[in-house]
């Protein structure tokens, strides 16, 4: 089987930028942020986009979501994933990430006990890092223990953008709550908002 029979993609405009999806008969397989141009979408995407032919109608309704999302509006996300290039502990991960609500945020720490692997939050968070469904898979929900954003590969701009995107009322710990928040947490949970 040749691979442009069995990948497809579109790249389309929202109020945010562009933004390009890549699917295969198992479902989607790669998602980009909002870019200032269509070429960088479809370069985000990788090279085998250059292979899929464009079936616009394929990813209608999700479209459509992903416009209402960026807009501002709660939307989820049922679409079927193909996560056929995961490592096991990475679609754990993913999985899990994926329970979390619309609006709220949980810690690395979190995800880590959701799959049973206690103390692996520096792993969730380079889980977290090669997740090739942003927004679907909503890695930016996931923050440090003590508050702070940690790490996001599309930049801590974006992740923060994004949070407030979902819930305008998110903070941040002050810098300073931040350094106490890290040594109090291991006896009281900690004051950011996290679940």
């Amino acid at each position: 089987m040749e691979i442009a029979e069995w990948l497809t993609g579109i790249t389309f405009n929202t109020g945010m930028g562009w933004v390009g999806i890549l699917g295969s008969a198992l479902g989607v397989l790669g998602i980009t942020l909002p870019q200032p141009s269509q070429q960088q979408a479809r370069e985000l995407l990788g090279d085998r986009v250059s292979c899929a032919p464009a079936s616009p109608h394929l990813f209608d309704g999700l479209v459509e979501r992903l416009k209402g999302y960026l807009g501002g509006s709660r939307v989820d996300f049922p679409d079927r994933l193909d996560l056929s290039g995961a490592t096991p502990f990475q679609r754990m991960v993913w999985e899990a990430t994926r329970l979390i609500p619309y609006g709220e945020t949980r810690s690395y720490a979190w995800v880590a006990g959701q799959v049973n692997k206690p103390g692996a939050a520096k792993a969730v968070g380079q889980a977290l890092g090669r997740n090739p469904l942003p927004i679907i898979i909503p890695c930016h929900r996931v923050i440090r223990g003590d508050g702070s954003l940690g790490g996001f590969s599309n930049g801590l701009t974006v992740k923060e953008r994004l949070l407030h995107l979902e819930n305008p009322d998110f903070e941040l710990l002050p810098h300073s709550q931040v350094r106490e928040a890290a040594s109090y947490s291991s006896i009281n949970p900690s004051p950011a908002k996290l679940k």
